[in-house]
């Protein structure tokens, strides 16, 4: 068996230049190759996870199968790769502190004192090897969050010089910076490139690969230069301009030869890449989509990133269904029964979104309504099926009170409602229910049809359910409960069988689907919507 190769990802000069995409699309490509992987994404925030953090903050919070609040960037890694990510692929500053103060609380360091090196150096290096993890990986990509020069940072980039220094061929570090284009000066500049990696240098980093993100072609002579500045060698500096989709970005590095450059530089062999065929499918099928449907998004977060998941399972939904989908944003707080007609206007389909807190959430009813006696396609999730079912129970159980008890404790017909284990729970991070749990599927039902199966796994993130005790009223007027956890009985799906689509789930299904296996659900509602 070889030994693992190790792929480090930094970045440098600005944030968000997008090094979940290219970890993304390494592994992508390296899985083409017939190799095995995983990515582990290590930020430098001392929060424990993202759980707590407002979306404006931090985008959306991902959620792996065995319940760990983590980065968005974690969705990249198994929408481009179909890998099922666990609590071991994101690790924060907090978590490894966290780690090292328990273990010398215990003892376990015999009275030593505890400094950032080695021991904090030593528990990130123990993380990024996966020491504990039984499964072998012919490659971990190792995303390390931030900026070079962040002072949070400090820590990773040691414990990755450790590494490189330790494993020799086996560990290469690929370098993410950026290319400003100065419309004055009509040139593009590469100091900023020079600069990242000179401060990469002063942390004993010799970057092997450079890819520079930039919004126009980079000429061959500019490339050669940030090689010759920069002491990489010309075949291992690439370009990653904008294009049209993200999905294009694992065809664009191959292209350029991103993935023999990391295979020789690892002295791994190139094998066979036949196995990018399904990924081309999916590429071909983007180009010839050229019809377009609008789908609303209703919620309270107006920021692409707060519904990441959503907006790309709608879009990869979408291109297997030959259409391509164009989100639009609808805040719940503007949202009154008078307008309400005109701002779901020209909409082929309306998601209710998940979220927390009571901000917007009559804004959600409302539009839940219309969208019932309008026959709107309509897919609630999470808070956004909690609405859906609070609807109902006001206009059509008759209920002028119904809520959740998490916006109105005092109301007296609760059909949302805290699981009992959860009563006594006074902390906010962690103590949902999350991760995957098993639902079950009534015969017949939508869910059932779109599944092809009645037994199911999706990944939650709540505290509230549905009310058990109002069951049976819904099922006789006519919101059918379709999905239910085998163990506890737990409501996971509601539908409405008399309207086109009119679907809630308690899970969050964006979680998992991938580019080339997209979720059934997202694929029926699309597919409903655009009149197919």
């Amino acid at each position: 068996m070889e030994q693992t190769r190790y792929i480090f990802v930094t970045g440098g000069v600005v944030s968000s230049l997008g090094k979940g995409i290219i970890s993304s699309s390494i592994g992508n490509l390296l899985q083409a190759h017939g190799y095995s992987i995983t990515i582990q994404k290590f930020d430098p925030y001392i929060n424990i996870d993202p759980g707590t953090l407002n979306p404006y903050e931090h985008g959306e919070c991902y959620v792996t199968v065995d319940g760990m609040e983590t980065d968005l960037d974690l969705g990249h890694y198994e929408r481009f790769t179909g890998i099922r990510t666990t609590k071991g692929n994101s690790i924060t500053t907090g978590r490894i502190y966290k780690a090292v103060i328990d273990k010398e609380r215990k003892g376990d360091y015999l009275g030593k004192t505890i400094q950032v090196v080695p021991h904090i150096t030593d528990e990130i290096k123990r993380r990024m090897r996966r020491d504990d993890d039984p499964v072998h990986y012919d490659f971990i990509i190792i995303e390390v969050g931030g900026t070079i020069g962040d002072i949070e940072s400090a820590p990773f980039m040691e414990a990755i010089r450790q590494l490189r220094w330790e494993l020799g061929e086996r560990a290469v570090c690929v370098h993410l910076t950026y290319v400003p284009y100065l419309k004055a000066a009509g040139e593009f500049k590469t100091k900023p490139t020079q600069h990242s990696v000179k401060e990469m240098q002063s942390m004993g980093i010799q970057p092997d690969v450079l890819i520079l993100r930039t919004e126009y072609h980079l000429e061959d002579n500019l490339l050669k230069k940030v090689a010759a500045f920069c002491n990489v060698d010309i075949d291992c500096v690439f370009q990653s301009e904008d294009l049209p989709s993200i999905y294009q970005v694992p065809t664009n590095m191959l292209r350029q030869g991103l993935d023999k450059a990391i295979l020789g530089k690892t002295g791994m062999p190139a094998r066979e890449i036949a196995r990018m065929s399904p990924w081309r499918t999916f590429l071909s099928k983007m180009e010839a989509a050229d019809r377009g449907i609008r789908i609303g998004l209703v919620g309270k977060y107006d920021l692409q990133d707060a519904y990441k998941s959503i907006r790309e399972s709608l879009f990869i939904a979408g291109i297997w269904n030959g259409v391509k989908v164009k989100p639009v944003f609808v805040s719940s707080e503007e949202i009154t029964e008078e307008n309400i007609g005109s701002k779901l206007e020209g909409l082929q389909g309306v998601i209710i979104c998940p979220g927390f807190g009571s901000r917007g959430i009559e804004g959600k009813i409302i539009a839940a309504k219309y969208c019932r006696t309008h026959d709107i396609p309509t897919f609630g999730i999470c808070l956004g099926m909690q609405m859906m079912v609070i609807e109902f129970a006001r206009d059509v159980l008759g209920y002028s009170d119904a809520n959740s008890r998490e916006m109105d404790a005092a109301t007296a017909h609760g059909v949302i409602d805290l699981m009992e284990d959860q009563k006594n729970v006074t902390q906010m991070g962690g103590t949902m229910r999350l991760g995957a749990y098993d639902c079950h599927l009534k015969e017949g039902s939508r869910a059932a049809a779109a599944y092809g199966t009645q037994d199911i796994s999706e990944r939650h993130r709540h505290r509230y359910e549905f009310n058990n005790a109002f069951r049976t009223e819904y099922e006789a007027a006519g919101m059918v409960c379709a999905g239910v956890n085998p163990e506890s009985g737990l409501v996971e799906i509601v539908e409405i069988p008399s309207n086109r689509w009119y679907v809630g789930t308690q899970f969050h299904p964006e979680y998992s689907g991938t580019v080339l296996k997209p979720h059934p659900l997202f694929m029926d509602f699309i597919r409903t919507a655009s009149g197919e």
